[in-house]
Formats: C-alpha cells, sequence, structure tokens
C-alpha cells in the first residue's frame, strides 16, 4: 500500500530532490522531503546534513539545532556540524551553546575565515546582551 504522505521514489531520489530544491532555493520544501530521507535511513549522514541545512535556511532554527547535534553525536570532530549547530543556535537566541560550538568549529578549522567570523559575531551579541539591564 502506498503511503499518501510519502513522496514517490526512494530515500536516494528524496536526498537528490532535497538537494536540488536546497538550489533552488525552496528550503521548507526541501526539509519536507528531506524529513522523509532521514526518517527511512536514519543513519545517513548526507541525508540528515543536507536536512540541517534545509531547517536553517528555512528558519527551523530549533529543529536544525537537533539535526546537527545528532551529527556531532555521531561525529564530534565534524566541524560542519560544530559550525552549523552554532549558527543555528545564535539564531535561535541560545548564544552561549552558539558560542561554544562555534569556538569548536574554529578550532578544527582555523583556516576557515568564516567560522571565526561567525564567532566573533556571536560573542558580541552575547556581551550586548550582558550590558543590557
Amino acid at each position: 500500500m502506498v503511503d499518501p504522505g510519502q513522496p514517490d521514489g526512494g530515500v536516494y531520489e528524496w536526498y537528490q530532490r532535497g538537494l536540488q530544491l536546497l538550489r533552488d532555493r525552496n528550503p521548507a520544501a526541501a526539509a519536507t522531503i528531506l524529513e522523509h530521507a532521514v526518517a527511512a535511513e536514519p543513519a545517513s549522514r548526507s541525508a540528515r546534513e543536507a536536512l540541517a541545512r534545509a531547517q536553517y535556511d528555512a528558519g527551523r532554527y530549533r529543529d536544525a539545532i537537533d539535526s546537527f547535534t545528532h551529527l556531532i553525536a555521531a561525529n564530534p570532530t565534524d566541524d560542519y556540524a560544530q559550525f552549523g549547530l552554532g549558527l543555528a543556535a545564535g539564531r535561535a537566541g541560545e548564544l552561549e551553546l552558539a558560542a561554544e560550538h562555534l569556538a569548536l568549529a574554529v578550532a578544527m578549522r582555523p583556516d576557515l575565515d568564516h567560522y571565526a567570523r561567525a564567532l566573533r559575531g556571536v560573542r558580541a551579541r552575547r556581551g550586548l546582551a550582558e550590558e543590557l539591564p
């Protein structure tokens, strides 16, 4: 029996469609289809990373935090997942969490300037928040 809520095709097709939707700047649709891919293949790092990116781009920062956290649990040395978690946490207003994971990403990849810029931005926001009454 076909599930009417499930897209046509299999996991690889869902993943490919999700990536195309991300390229086409349709992150909400990408997240929807990538959620099916991750549900079918929860150990797929590439599908979960694409889902996390789609969730972030769609403004679903709490969901992105969960997805990036899952990636980090599987591989704590994944600098991109640390960076993504830091960005998502920053957008969600969790500045301490953001600073922690962005600092880890910077420590792992000091050659990536955008990691360091993101960390400086979160630290500046955190400093401003501490100054407010």
